[in-house]
């Protein structure tokens, strides 16, 4: 009988050492997968300089505002908001009370995904900023896809133009260099708006609600950026500044503003005629799209801004938001936090073949699609366009991503992980082709009817320093090596 136990004993230590063994050897193997894929992504980087002799022009609106960067459960409980119960989770497309707000932010918690919101009631966003001044762990930072845009794009070599009121004391958080088209006369608060930018991490849970991956919430009360009060200033720099490139974003903070009248299609159409009218048509027009939970709003946008432009960048939730637009009309209002390549591919060609489609003379049919995931990055482009170097602008943008969520210079592979399959389908259709996804050279690139696509897997960054920004940085960085 002890002889019996003694050798169950044995195979038992026997197994337990040899599955250590056998982990061990399987860490060893993903370390060396990721350094082989980190080096390659490098090689590819550094293959195109962003900038040889004079530096790009790149003019760059609309707006500008100051992030404070919070903890969202800790904002929440200095606040006194609960987490409402798991049947009560629901989508509100503005912010009208603590109850909206509880409501809104556990739907998009649970699904990990990203939203930005209008908060109507002023005391209740004086109340959520005030609550945020008091966290230790807030930051205050530059915001306002504009800004943050003209930034990196002026961090990778270019000169910028920026479209924006600010004051004397948040232009000192710009890059040297950056021109920026109205600087309020005295730093008060009026020169600013304040978004509320509420992260959480991947596997945090508020009451019955887990989010699968990280990701924020915004809150906004804007006063100035809905009514994209720096246009006309921007409107008269253009032709001086004389761009090789023209980027705008921020259109979102038009959602569910209370404008009066048709105020919001009047400012659109002022946009559009400096679109049409004040830029060349050599010189390409990118829209840096974003979540919109108005459909009023998102399609007065595109009419005015996104069929006059050459090119689109957004995220995994905004690309199905874009093709709902496109063909039934509608905003799809939580989407894949994990989207399969094959999905995104199928979604971008529809959208690229719609909007490559017009007889209008004063639109511009799309030369390029940039949409940005957390596992991948996937960029397509029209053969003989304006953009060049596609596959080095997917790997820039791939490994931007994880620079910026990390909060570092570097790429750390202790703190990285690559969630794209080990091989992805090129559609969804029956007996698509599969390719491979190979470590010593990670970026996928192939040509289809007349354009190129790309696709970059992304060291996801494991120890999140912040997300808010993230796919300003990524677009500009990728458009900063295409221009």
């Amino acid at each position: 009988m002890a002889s019996t136990v003694l050798k169950a004993g044995t195979v038992t230590l026997l197994v337990v050492l040899a599955a250590m063994v056998l982990q061990k050897r399987s860490e060893q193997q993903l370390t060396e997968r990721l350094k082989t894929v980190l080096t390659s992504l490098l090689l590819a980087e550094h293959k195109i300089k962003t900038t040889t002799g004079e530096p790009r022009r790149v003019a760059i609106g609309l707006g500008s505002c100051l992030d404070a960067v919070t903890t969202s459960k800790e904002l929440f409980y200095k606040v006194a908001i609960e987490p409402p119960d798991e049947e009560k989770a629901k989508h509100h497309d503005s912010i009208k009370s603590s109850e909206d707000l509880a409501e809104s932010f556990a739907l998009f918690f649970s699904y990990g995904a990203a939203a930005e919101r209008y908060v109507h009631d002023k005391m209740l966003f004086k109340r959520l900023v005030a609550a945020a001044h008091d966290l230790p762990e807030t930051n205050w930072v530059l915001g306002g896809n504009a800004a943050v845009i003209a930034n990196r794009m002026t961090m990778e070599g270019c000169k910028c133009l920026l479209g924006s009121v600010m004051s004397k004391s948040t232009i000192k958080e710009m890059q040297p260099g950056i021109i920026v088209t109205n600087v309020a006369p005295e730093d008060d608060e009026s020169a600013e708006d304040i978004h509320l930018i509420m992260e959480y991490k991947r596997g945090e849970s508020w009451g019955d609600f887990t989010a699968p991956r990280a990701n924020r919430f915004i809150v906004h009360s804007d006063t100035s950026n809905p009514l994209l009060s720096s246009l006309e200033t921007f409107q008269e720099r253009l032709k001086a500044f004389n761009p090789h490139a023209v980027v705008i974003g921020g259109l979102q903070m038009m959602d569910n503003f209370p404008f009066k009248g048709d105020e919001r299609s009047q400012r659109l159409k002022l946009l559009n005629r400096m679109l049409t009218e004040d830029i060349s048509r050599d010189t390409p027009i990118h829209f840096e799209f974003a979540s919109f939970a108005e459909v009023a709003t998102a399609i007065d946008v595109m009419d005015n801004v996104v069929y006059y432009a050459d090119s689109l960048g957004m995220n995994e939730q905004e690309l199905p938001n874009l093709y709902n637009l496109l063909y039934y009309g509608n905003i799809s209002v939580i989407s894949d936090p994990y989207p399969r390549v094959a999905t995104v591919l199928d979604q971008m060609r529809s959208i690229y073949r719609t909007l490559r489609k017009t007889s209008d003379k004063r639109k511009r049919a799309l030369t390029r699609l940039h949409v940005h995931t957390l596992a991948f990055q996937a960029i397509l482009t029209t053969r003989n366009s304006h953009w060049k170097n596609t596959m080095s602008a997917a790997a820039k943008a791939s490994l931007t991503a994880h620079r910026h969520v990390c909060g570092s210079t570097g790429v750390n592979i202790a703190k990285s992980r690559l969630i794209m399959d080990e091989s992805f389908s090129l559609s969804r259709k029956k007996d698509s082709q599969r390719v491979s996804f190979e470590n010593n050279r990670p970026v996928s690139c192939w040509n289809e009817d007349d354009y190129e696509i790309c696709i970059a897997p992304v060291l996801v960054c494991t120890e999140v320093f912040k997300t808010a920004g993230g796919g300003d940085n990524i677009s500009a960085a990728a458009l900063a090596v295409q221009i």
